[in-house]
């Protein structure tokens, strides 16, 4: 199902054996856009601590409850690295990794390593093999920086058209299946007050992260006449209407 990573902010988020805090952030890698960590608050549980969730250790998302729960227990939390957002390299991705016994989703061609998906990774003791076996294909180059990015840091990015500017990013449309992000959610009130449009990764042409810009490959005219955003009825008759607006083939056809 497609979320928005707004709406996936405050819930809270179920161990094995126990409740560990409540989602704060979600980390995405920028060059496939995926999310690569959830960003756990322990809360009063362990206060000012920060933890990372891959994917890989997410079983469910509950908009009822408000809930995500997660395959891991709270010792295994507890007792994991400190999640900082100031010096966060490949190297503690690294360590992440092999604290939880998960694979490194950067090994390989896909959005995720082979025979590894969200929610049905292999288990522990397995993935702990994969990832010795796997050790030469994973070693870390100099300068192999991790391009993982923040879904809060991106909202407010201005978002440039072809011809002009058009908006910023509001939210972020996330499958929870995949975890790949499907769309960004774009503002365009000071250019053309009232419409929400949406802009999927592959339609952008570059980003500049120092400038805080967003270039798309559309014009303002095709983005001004597309079909608006309606959170409530976000499905695939919209998708298709969207992809067909913009001459784009749909993702679900690949």
């Amino acid at each position: 199902m497609q979320r928005r990573t707004t709406d996936l902010k405050g819930y809270a988020i179920g161990a094995r054996d126990g409740e560990i805090g409540a989602v704060d952030d979600l980390l995405f890698d920028d060059e496939k856009w995926s999310v690569r960590y959830v960003v756990a608050d322990t809360g009063k549980w362990l206060p000012g601590r920060r933890v990372l969730i891959s994917p890989v250790a997410l079983r469910g998302v509950d908009p009822d409850d408000r809930t995500v729960t997660v395959s891991l227990t709270r010792e295994q939390v507890q007792n994991s690295p400190d999640f900082d957002d100031r010096n966060f390299s490949r190297d503690s991705q690294t360590a992440y990794h092999d604290h939880f016994g998960w694979p490194y989703y950067w090994i390989g061609e896909g959005v995720w390593a082979p025979g590894v998906l969200p929610g049905r990774g292999p288990d522990q003791s397995a993935v702990g093999a994969d990832v010795q076996q796997n050790d030469d294909e994973a070693e870390l180059k100099p300068g192999n920086e991790p391009h993982v990015r923040s879904t809060n840091q991106i909202v407010g990015h201005r978002i440039e058209a072809t011809d002009g500017a058009i908006g910023h990013v509001e939210d972020f449309i996330v499958d929870d299946d995949t975890w790949e992000i499907r769309y960004l959610v774009v503002d365009t009130q000071n250019w053309w007050p009232g419409k929400k449009v949406l802009v999927a990764p592959e339609w952008i042409e570059t980003v500049n992260w120092v400038d805080s810009k967003v270039h798309i490959d559309l014009t303002r005219d095709a983005i001004k006449s597309s079909p608006e955003f309606d959170p409530q009825a976000l499905n695939r008759d919209y998708e298709e209407r969207l992809h067909r607006h913009y001459n784009r083939r749909g993702y679900w056809s690949s």
